[in-house]
């Protein structure tokens, strides 16, 4: 497997960063995880607005043109022939001296690695679910709204619990998001997900099926919800690039049994990936 450091593609075991570099030193780095169907990254353009965004919000001012990005993950899917991949796209401030005041990022690190994902979806079963105790960092903190490499909260969180995923609260006992996920539930055949105006990341699955509903006249609402809105539901379900809809099974000590709107709604996100590789 070739990865792409800095424009160079490089045989994954000897694909490096320096010890300096400000992303392996304090997280100073932003990314995406992003799936490519038929050789094509789905929703690249909202992939990279969001980078660009992350970017903005850490003052990451690196001045690569998107069209340079373009290039470099398409240059190492192809170099390892991968039409139905992972893919994720790093950017961090580069190597500056070692002081916790950042320079300006005048030789950013870019790194692109790429995996082997069939079609299919990535998960066997539907996912057990538990609220964690560790708590969503506030976006006064770090921005929700930025995809960092600062990923401790959400590790803590998933080793906190034992299921697949972890749902964080907020500092007022609302729920946020998943470690890794955007949560959805459906009560009364109403489509919930908490607002962004909590400490979210704004999923680009979540967005493409908020899409999806309102197109199929599922009615959305989003707001903020305690965790026992998620028990009393009738379907709890979570999106993220990888997984796309993974339905839940049990949420803490709840359990569902059948998930008639996530199945309609995941069979609508995959007809809409592959329109998207005929374009």
């Amino acid at each position: 497997m070739l990865y792409s450091v800095n424009g160079d593609l490089v045989p994954a075991d000897d694909a490096s960063v320096s010890v300096r570099d400000r992303g392996f030193q304090y997280g100073d780095a932003v990314f995406e995880t992003m799936r490519a169907y038929d050789g094509r990254v789905f929703r690249f353009d909202d992939h990279l607005d969001r980078l660009a965004n992350s970017c903005a919000l850490l003052g990451i001012d690196h001045s690569i043109p998107q069209n340079v990005f373009r290039e470099r993950v398409r240059e190492t899917l192809d170099a390892n022939d991968l039409a139905e991949a992972y893919v994720k796209l790093s950017v961090s401030r580069g190597v500056q001296p070692g002081k916790l005041e950042p320079g300006p990022a005048t030789d950013p690190t870019v790194v692109v690695q790429v995996a082997e994902l069939d079609r299919g979806p990535t998960w066997d079963a539907p996912a057990t679910l538990e609220t964690s105790p560790i708590q969503r960092v506030p976006s006064e903190a770090i921005p929700a709204a930025a995809k960092t490499h600062n990923y401790l909260n959400g590790i803590l969180a998933r080793r906190s619990v034992d299921a697949d995923e972890a749902v964080l609260l907020d500092s007022e006992g609302a729920v946020a998001e998943g470690a890794t996920s955007n949560v959805f539930f459906v009560q009364n055949d109403v489509l919930h997900t908490p607002s962004l105006d909590g400490p979210i990341l704004p999923g680009i699955t979540r967005r493409v099926v908020l899409d999806i509903a309102r197109e199929r006249d599922v009615p959305v609402e989003t707001g903020r919800y305690e965790p026992a809105a998620l028990r009393d539901a009738d379907e709890v379900f979570l999106t993220n690039s990888t997984w796309e809809l993974r339905p839940v099974a049990r949420y803490d000590d709840a359990t569902y049994g059948e998930f008639p709107v996530t199945e309609r709604l995941h069979a609508a996100y995959r007809a809409r990936t592959r329109r998207s590789t005929s374009t």
